[in-house]
């Protein structure tokens, strides 16, 4: 290898590590607030920046608009319209010129705006120059998406508040694929294996079973949640839970069918929002449904499962929700997946190479069936762990809660059961 390939080489090496770097600190970051954000935008770079920007779960409640132009775009048009929270600049000019043009736009603007300044100058003495006279931030050309989420956070993300608990989503490719089982016995496994705290939220209103799964027989759950959204609050949550064991509470669905269950698209957010903010560990049991609430839950957890057995229903649904998903999260890892039921007696079924190929991923775990073991663990309430914690299917739910919560395995699983595991960089 040549001293210039080695160079390149090097060179795009460490670029890709800085790359992961920054999308690993974004995965981490806040939500943003409610605001409006206005971007306008000299170089078509910036633009797709944005708009990459303006697709990522993190930014569903920002108000984003994108126009092309500079300095002067923007003044001229804030001499007739408000500014917003935000006015984010493109501007070549360097510093000789920088000031005297942003004079115009200053004299519009109101007092609580704030601005970021995207520059192609690396210059100190001008970066102190704008940050003396009110300038949020000041970024130098090329900057990528994690970049300027990191800008806006810093400046409208409290640093002193509290860090926001993992929300991890299970969902079936198809009903009866097991869903709703393996985020219990996940559930169950991250709050013992971590001694951590986790909540268990059964999403699924008229069906929910994570009551007779952990033999509860709550009153309240979940419905007194979301049909009251302006009532909840830390104590009013405490007051829904159900304890299920020294770590796992259980937010449980009501399971009748005396009303439709139907809801708004933002109707679950509120819910969310609190237990993120009370427990490191959020479980949702997300019902087999493609409605707006649903997409709008997938779309703003930190992490998807998505549960499936091998058979051609479910490879056409699991693609079709690996697709939507993926363009519903574009700057997040793909959806995992979990192939369950596999070996069933006399049915005929897809080999998990020919069912993983057009999905484009493999599974993290394939769980083997065994109607002795599940049924005896659901007849009696109690989890697969809880009825023999050295089966291979007990290693491998520990193995799956330890991807889903990022963390390391501690034991190597079996031949068989677990395809690879998913390692935050």
């Amino acid at each position: 290898m040549s001293t210039v390939e080695y160079e390149i080489k090097n060179t795009t090496e460490l670029r890709y590590a800085e790359d992961a770097i920054r999308m690993a600190e974004l995965e981490n970051m806040r939500p943003l607030p409610r605001i409006s954000v206005h971007a306008f935008c000299e170089s078509e770079e910036l633009q797709r920046v944005m708009e990459r920007c303006s697709h990522d779960r993190r930014m569903s409640k920002v108000g984003l608009r994108i126009t092309s132009g500079g300095i002067a775009a923007a003044a001229n048009m804030f001499t007739t319209a408000p500014t917003p929270n935000l006015i984010i600049l493109e501007t070549k000019a360097g510093a000789a010129s920088l000031l005297s043009e942003l004079a115009p736009l200053a004299a519009v603007c109101d007092p609580s705006t704030k601005v970021i300044i995207v520059g192609y100058y690396n210059d100190i003495p001008l970066y102190r120059e704008l940050v003396r006279n009110g300038i949020s931030e000041y970024m130098v050309q090329p900057v990528a998406m994690p970049d300027i989420m990191a800008a806006m956070a810093t400046i409208f993300v409290d640093p002193d508040a509290e860090p926001l608990g993992r929300s991890i989503a299970f969902i079936g490719a198809k009903g009866g694929v097991g869903a709703s089982t393996i985020a219990h016995n996940c559930a169950f496994g991250i709050s013992n294996l971590f001694s951590t705290e986790t909540i268990l939220a059964d999403l699924d209103l008229p069906y929910g079973t994570a009551n007779i799964d952990f033999d509860q027989d709550p009153t309240q759950g979940i419905a007194e949640a979301v049909y009251a959204p302006d009532r909840l609050d830390e104590v009013f949550l405490d007051r829904l839970l159900t304890k299920c064991s020294e770590h796992l509470s259980l937010l449980a669905a009501p399971s009748l069918l005396d009303r439709a269950y139907d809801f708004e698209p933002q109707a679950f957010q509120p819910v969310l929002d609190v237990l993120q903010r009370n427990a490191p560990i959020t479980v949702l049991d997300v019902p087999h449904a493609w409605s707006e609430w649903t997409r709008s839950v997938l779309g703003s957890v930190d992490e998807v499962v998505i549960c499936a057995s091998p058979d051609l229903a479910n490879l056409r649904n699991a693609k079709n929700m690996m697709d939507a998903l993926r363009k519903m999260r574009p700057n997040d890892k793909m959806p995992h997946l979990i192939l369950n039921q596999v070996g069933m007696p006399k049915r005929p079924e897809i080999s998990p190479s020919d069912f993983c190929e057009p999905l484009e991923t493999d599974p993290i775990a394939i769980i083997p069936f065994d109607a002795n073991l599940f049924g005896n663990a659901a007849n009696s309430g109690r989890m697969i762990s809880e009825m023999d914690a050295k089966s291979p299917t007990a290693e491998t739910f520990s193995q799956i809660s330890h991807i889903v919560t990022g963390r390391i395995a501690l034991k190597k699983a079996r031949k068989g059961r677990l395809l690879g595991l998913l390692k935050r960089k």
